[in-house]
């Protein structure tokens, strides 16, 4: 294959007592002449590459159809109104729905494609205020995040205020009286950084709103809003960059107003993350990983919010991780009771606590082995409550549990789907190079022959970040047609607290790379693949994943799918949101810190001559999150350095960005990824329907 030229400048960086070469610093630059005739180059090689790829077209279809189930969420309810999410069957974007009592008519309130009929600005984030009446919602274009705030009269539809721009994914916490809610918005063009925790008046201009708390505070501090449903409390929880510890703050707005806030911290700790919540009955609620890497649930007045005034509720369980609670309350119950949600071992469950005292119950009963999204509860109190669930055959499903009764039923299903048929899930463990042990989940057609066949291996290993079971229809895609998908549950995620992250961060990066190799070995020991056949993905932090992987470890794999990937960890930091990461990988800027990432960044680590993996690249060019230029350097590296026939292919798309995206543009971007596998780790793919190959719809 012949490549795009790429010229090597000189450029090299003395950094401490390091020569760091940066052979391809101009194409960090997409404006450039050069970089943009590069790129062309690069298009034209990807389209005329995929064009070839046999299963491309099958792939697309069958992606469209397991993506067409539609979702639902768990609603969010105000009074007697309800509020939810919906994409049914075709629909491009999730809407914002609602309605009043059940039974009454449904109303669509947001439809980001009758707002944009491109596709091509995305519902970011909505909060009802606490009556029902007023919607602060938030939306962004081209895949930038950066969100611009608009605030919708719920009766007649009408914008009454907005855009308020910066607002990127920012929390709102509105006050009872519906004229005025508290808000964040950065000081940054690209709302990277700079942010501030604001109190706007609706119809106000923007120049007018108060700033209430954040000056003076670290410039990648981000912050989480609440107030209790009275309005006299406020929350606000700020966090600097991916640190793992967090502050939490109350503010009594009866003494002081909403203008002139006077917070009393009740948490700071750069080591423990705690979430504040004050309940109808007055007590604060303190969910924190503070002395329980797993999670405890406390309790304090928040008069007193301090440390020392906390009383343990729900103590932390040692093989379960707690990730949420919420409170039922009514007549119909004998005695208010607490749901609590946990994580074993990558499972969800919901447990049911007496309130007073804490003490377990009993548990909700759930359809299987899966995951358990947010509860939702009525603000008011009452008997009932929702959550979504799914797990790797089960589209989203939102269930209602009504605990006067114990029982658990479909309160609304996905609307075009079901759960598919014809898979099997089967569970390894593996032992990591310092011999801990790595789980690995594995899905495959139930009944196959056994013996190797094309597997793809994905892992994340990162910012806490749990890997649970989830319905997705390019694991699906790819294993009806025969081939094997793992999911190694690798250390710096979530999957067993908070030392499990501790575990594969900064100076403990490495470990995540060697469970991901570990887990690769695995696969391979145990039958499942072979490394002919062996390919493997992940996006983001997942990118950074593959790209260790891979120049680590060139001769495991076939075949390598790396997507909005960072991969120069010596300039990470200048673009995107990399400033904000660094308590995850360390600064350049800081002599030990540098050689830690010197010692795994992928694009430092390409060697010439060496027989590397089929690699593509996908990158989008609204991405605010994670710089394109970190794939573009690391594929002309790679062009450069390989010394064997195995395509290096980078996949660039315009008018998206890291976060959501139109349907029909995830399907698209999925069947090229399965095409490009397929191909290059031998799955035949079948070109009509398998027998016995289940429907989704």
């Amino acid at each position: 294959m012949r490549y795009p030229a790429a010229e090597r400048d000189h450029a090299v960086d003395e950094l401490f007592e390091h020569r760091v070469p940066d052979p391809y610093r101009w194409l960090e630059h997409p404006d450039n002449p050069e970089t943009r005739g590069w790129l062309a180059a690069q298009a034209r090689l990807w389209h005329e590459h995929a064009a070839a790829l046999p299963g491309r077209d099958r792939f697309q279809a069958r992606g469209a159809a397991l993506s067409d189930v539609g979702t639902v969420s768990a609603p969010a309810w105000r009074g007697t109104w309800r509020f939810w999410l919906r994409r049914s069957a075709g629909q491009e974007h999730p809407a914002l729905c609602m309605a009043s009592a059940p039974g009454a008519a449904e109303r669509v309130l947001i439809d980001p494609t009758a707002v944009d009929p491109t596709g091509l600005t995305t519902l970011d984030s909505w909060q009802p205020d606490h009556h029902g009446i007023r919607l602060a919602y938030q939306l962004s274009q081209r895949g930038d995040e950066r969100a611009a705030l608009y605030v919708l009269d719920v009766a007649t539809g009408r914008v009454l205020d907005g855009p308020i721009g910066g607002c990127r994914y920012s929390p709102v916490a509105w006050l009872p009286d519906s004229a005025a809610f508290f808000y964040v918005r950065s000081t940054a063009a690209d709302g990277s950084h700079g942010r501030r925790v604001y109190l706007h008046r609706v119809g106000a201009r923007v120049e007018t709103d108060v700033e209430v708390f954040g000056d003076g505070r670290d410039d990648t501090t981000s912050y989480g809003l609440g107030i209790s449903e009275d309005g006299r409390w406020l929350l606000i929880s700020a966090s600097v960059g991916a640190s793992r510890g967090n502050e939490l703050w109350l503010a009594d707005l009866s003494a002081s107003g909403p203008e002139r806030i006077a917070p009393r911290v009740s948490h700071a700790d750069p080591q423990a993350r705690t979430i504040g919540h004050v309940g109808r009955d007055g007590r604060l609620y303190l969910l924190t990983n503070l002395d329980a890497p797993h999670g405890r649930l406390c309790v304090a007045d928040p008069r007193q919010p301090q440390r020392s005034e906390w009383r343990e509720l729900v103590p932390a369980d040692p093989n379960a991780v707690l990730a949420g609670f919420t409170v039922l309350s009514g007549p119909e119950l004998i005695r208010p009771v607490l749901l609590v949600v946990r994580v074993r071992r990558g499972i969800s469950e919901i447990n049911v606590h007496d309130l007073a005292t804490g003490e377990r119950l009993g548990a909700v009963p759930l359809p299987g082995a899966g995951s358990v999204g947010t509860l939702s509860a009525r603000p008011g109190g009452g008997h009932e409550a929702w959550f979504s669930y799914t797990d790797s055959v089960t589209p989203s499903t939102v269930y209602r549990f009504d605990a006067s009764t114990g029982e658990c039923t479909v309160w609304a299903g996905p609307p075009s789907g079901r759960a598919v048929s014809g898979i099997a899930t089967h569970e390894l463990t593996c032992r990591s190079a310092d011999g801990t042990p790595v789980r690995v989940s594995v899905h495959a057609r139930s009944g196959a022959a056994a013996g190797p066949r094309p597997t793809i291996l994905y892992g994340y290993g990162g910012f806490g970040r749990a890997i649970t079971p989830v319905y997705s229809a390019f694991i699906l895609a790819w294993v009806e047609a025969g081939g094997a998908f793992a999911i190694a549950h690798l250390r710096g995620g979530g999957e067993h607290g908070e030392q499990w992250h501790d575990s594969g961060r900064l100076g403990a990066k490495q470990n995540v790379f060697d469970d991901f190799v570990a887990a690769a070995q695995a696969l391979i020991v145990e039958g499942w693949t072979r490394t002919g056949q062996l390919g493997l993905c992940g996006e983001s932090n997942g990118g950074l994943l593959v790209g260790a992987a891979l120049t680590q470890r060139p001769d495991l794999f076939a075949a390598a799918v790396c997507s909005a990937p960072l991969l120069d960890m010596v300039r990470y930091e200048r673009s995107g949101l990399g400033m904000t990461w660094r308590a995850e990988y360390g600064s350049a800027s800081d002599p030990e810190q540098l050689r830690w990432l010197l010692s795994y960044s992928p694009y430092h680590r390409v060697r010439s001559g060496v027989d590397y993996p089929a690699v593509l690249f996908t990158v989008f060019e609204g991405d605010g999150r994670v710089d394109p230029m970190h794939a573009r350097k690391m594929c002309a590296a790679l062009q450069w350095a390989t010394a064997g026939t195995r395509p290096i292919l980078l996949r660039a798309e315009s008018g998206v960005g890291h976060g959501a995206r139109a349907a029909s543009r995830a399907v698209a971007l999925a069947a090229d990824m399965l095409a490009f596998l397929a191909a290059h780790t031998g799955l035949a793919v079948p070109a009509r329907r398998a027998k016995g190959e289940a429907a989704a719809a």
